[in-house]
């Protein structure tokens, strides 16, 4: 028995199919960040942990969201990244597999951003992409 199981799903013709699987990054800023907002927070359980998703909204189709959650929901994919653990649900794993979360500090403010290789286009005040 190998130490990383592969998780397969029958399709349709009945043979088995890699089951999707979703990357992030989350980069040492980031992390750091996420870590002390989590810290801050009174009476989180030791499941808790940040919620990244695709909402649909804004100009360009789509935005990102993060949600500090209790824990993680049934059919999530659940990540541990620079020990910040991430719940993903299904519909956004398609738009987030391979996406970057940093965090920036400049004289404009500071935020998350996320640099994403399955966008298409974004809208010009920055806050929504297609892909």
């Amino acid at each position: 028995m190998s130490a990383n199981p592969t998780t397969t799903t029958p399709t349709a013709t009945g043979a088995p199919a890699a089951a999707p699987t979703v990357a992030l990054n989350v980069t040492e800023p980031a992390a750091g960040e996420i870590k002390k907002f989590m810290s801050s927070e009174e009476g989180l359980p030791e499941t808790a942990g940040l919620r990244v998703r695709v909402v649909p909204a804004g100009c360009s189709g789509f935005q990102y969201s993060l949600n500090i959650e209790e824990e993680s929901r049934q059919g999530d994919f659940v990540l541990d990244e620079k020990g910040v653990r991430l719940f993903v649900d299904m519909f956004s794993a398609q738009y987030l597999n391979g996406v970057e979360i940093d965090y920036v500090q400049n004289v404009m403010g500071s935020g998350f951003t996320f640099k994403n290789p399955n966008s298409t286009g974004s809208c010009g005040c920055g806050s929504s992409f297609t892909a």
